[in-house]
């Protein structure tokens, strides 16, 4: 009999654009980031992509400090792929960006693959009668944010991480971004098997019907033929129909309450945890089967986890 096709699940934790007053379920704390990471292990994720967050008052964190204790607990309790953000949240410089993956050398970083339009302000709206910070109000509420990933930005990212062995999730949220990456392919700046995380649903990047979804497929195929791995994100509502049709159409998957806060209509996810159960019941309703850790390492040639610095 042939081997089922391994479906790698990524699970996105906390991020940096929901914000804490929108969720109690929210990790935000190092204690909360670690449990939640492994919960979502335990229930099948085979990566975990990281933000840090202010356990004050839950802004995001990039500084190196912020990850470490969290970085320390997951590592200890489980095998699963690390994965730390280089996005950070929009409002970032790229060298406070990319300081934790250049302290802490994961096996995966994320990249964003260019500069765009990002907005939140949609939510400001939804959540208004609920939001305890002024941060929060301001943030959200902002409509000039620019995420700022320019051909230099992404080359210093890549010729920093480069260096320590890590590879990238490259998150590409609209068409142009699958050639800007195609321009460091060629250059030979990065190698395959690229793992591209296309992004859909986020205001300022390509809408989650299913003709964008089919569009960003084809241009990767075209442009990097078996040259990747493709893997897919839906934001809010577009969580699990995104993910459903990739995994039909022979893509990995992410999840977690960065991407999306939601379980169901007008019901908040308790955990990320739910929400990998919630994908691995569609990868295993398909007859898929969903990848391990190491197979999940060996999919995307990873470094392994004895070689991070953490």
């Amino acid at each position: 009999m042939a081997a089922k096709r391994k479906v790698i699940i990524t699970c996105a934790v906390t991020g940096a654009i929901h914000t804490p007053s929108m969720s109690e379920y929210l990790p935000v704390t190092a204690s909360e980031i670690a449990e939640a990471a492994i919960g979502a292990a335990e229930a099948g994720a085979a990566v975990v992509h990281l933000h840090a967050r202010d356990p004050q008052d839950g802004r995001p964190d990039q500084t190196p400090e912020a990850f470490a204790p969290f970085l320390q607990i997951i590592k200890q309790r489980s095998s699963c792929v690390v994965n730390i953000t280089t996005g950070g949240a929009p409002t970032m410089s790229i060298q406070d960006r990319v300081r934790p993956a250049e302290t802490w050398k994961p096996e995966l970083a994320s990249l964003n693959m260019g500069s765009m339009n990002f907005g939140l302000f949609p939510m400001l709206a939804r959540f208004d009668d609920r939001l305890k910070h002024q941060w929060e109000r301001d943030y959200l509420g902002n409509k000039g944010i620019l995420f700022h990933n320019t051909f230099a930005d992404i080359e210093h990212i890549i010729t920093t991480l480069r260096a320590n062995g890590t590879r990238f999730e490259f998150e590409c949220y609209d068409t142009a971004h699958l050639y800007n990456l195609k321009h460091f392919l060629d250059a030979g700046l990065v190698q395959g098997p690229l793992f591209i995380q296309t992004v859909f649903g986020l205001m300022g990047g390509i809408g989650a019907h299913y003709d964008d979804v089919m569009h960003m497929k084809r241009t990767a195929d075209r442009l990097f033929g078996d040259q990747y791995r493709w893997s897919v994100l839906g934001a809010g509502k577009n969580q699990l129909p995104v993910a459903a049709i990739a995994a039909a159409l022979g893509g990995h998957v992410r999840v977690g309450l960065e991407d999306s806060l939601w379980a169901g209509p007008g019901r908040l996810a308790t955990s990320n945890a739910e929400q990998v159960i919630a994908v691995r019941q569609i990868i295993e309703g398909l007859g898929l089967e969903i990848a391990t850790p190491d197979e999940a390492r060996e999919l995307l040639a990873l470094k392994g986890a004895d070689a991070v610095g953490f």
